[in-house]
């Protein structure tokens, strides 16, 4: 597996990206993952001269640039399950957008959380929601399979989100799809809080059906912030030959950001060290 960290991290630090980089990179990641609006709340308005430094600053550090998250977040007029066929076609284009520029940096994973973009109204059916975005993001399946970047989506606890609340959900709205470029990931945080299984046994159970990983604490800090143990999260990634990224995703910044980069990954490569 691959440690990388999420860019918003350092957002309210107002770091240029060379330097959230250059700073990943000093504590150890080999990757970060961009969300869409700390660049621009509009993707399609970022030019292909700043597309080119973005990457080349990623390059000039070290760090891979390794997919995005938070895809719809500060967006307006685009959503995942609404009855309205006009905005899930924009958002569908939108999608395809976001997955251009996630392959031009270099990524190949786009994680689907935005809660508010994918909500469904309390008098539409699960039934109906679920038809709906099976819509759009059938859309977006032909740019993604062009471009080689898979959409992972995001399951979240029942505070957060009234659509996609478990790994099952997950799993059930990509095989609707049915495009190898729409999977699903699981996070931390969310496993915690909403799966009957454990989260080793989440990992277990839904092998090879997820394609990217969140790292967090329930406490929404980072990794060996509170109280659980990442030691059998990872031993159950290793026994199930997951390589791809594990990436920190922090929602309380009350620490520090550098505190929880630094101290976050240290404890990984703790428990990744005991793990058989």
């Amino acid at each position: 597996m691959k440690f990388a960290i999420c860019n918003e991290t350092f957002h309210d630090l107002g770091w240029p990206q060379q330097q959230v980089f250059d700073f990943a990179a000093e504590c150890g990641y080999q990757g970060v993952e961009i969300a869409p609006f700390t660049i621009h709340s509009d993707i399609t308005k970022v030019t292909a001269a700043e597309r080119k430094q973005i990457r080349q600053a990623a390059d000039a550090a070290g760090v891979e640039i390794c997919g995005l998250h938070w895809i719809l977040s500060k967006t307006e007029g685009l959503h995942l399950t609404t009855d309205d066929a006009e905005v899930r076609r924009r958002t569908s284009e939108y999608l395809g957008e976001l997955a251009r520029f996630c392959r031009e940096m270099g990524g190949d994973v786009m994680v689907f959380g935005s809660p508010m973009q994918r909500n469904r109204p309390e008098s539409m059916s699960m039934v109906q929601a679920y038809r709906n975005a099976t819509e759009t993001l059938a859309g977006a399946a032909p740019v993604l399979e062009e471009t080689g970047v898979t959409l992972a989506m995001e399951p979240l606890a029942t505070w957060e989100t009234n659509f996609l609340l478990n790994a099952e959900d997950g799993v059930r709205l990509a095989k609707m799809v049915n495009s190898p470029y729409v999977a699903m990931m699981i996070d931390c945080k969310a496993m915690w809080a909403m799966e009957p299984l454990t989260i080793p046994e989440v990992i277990q159970h839904y092998k090879g059906q997820y394609c990217h990983f969140h790292a967090n604490d329930p406490n929404l800090q980072g990794p060996g912030f509170g109280k659980l143990d990442f030691v059998p999260i990872f031993q159950a990634l290793k026994t199930v030959g997951f390589e791809r990224w594990v990436s920190v995703e922090v929602f309380d910044y009350s620490p520090g950001a550098e505190k929880l980069a630094r101290e976050s990954i240290a404890y990984m490569k703790q428990c990744l060290s005991q793990v058989a």
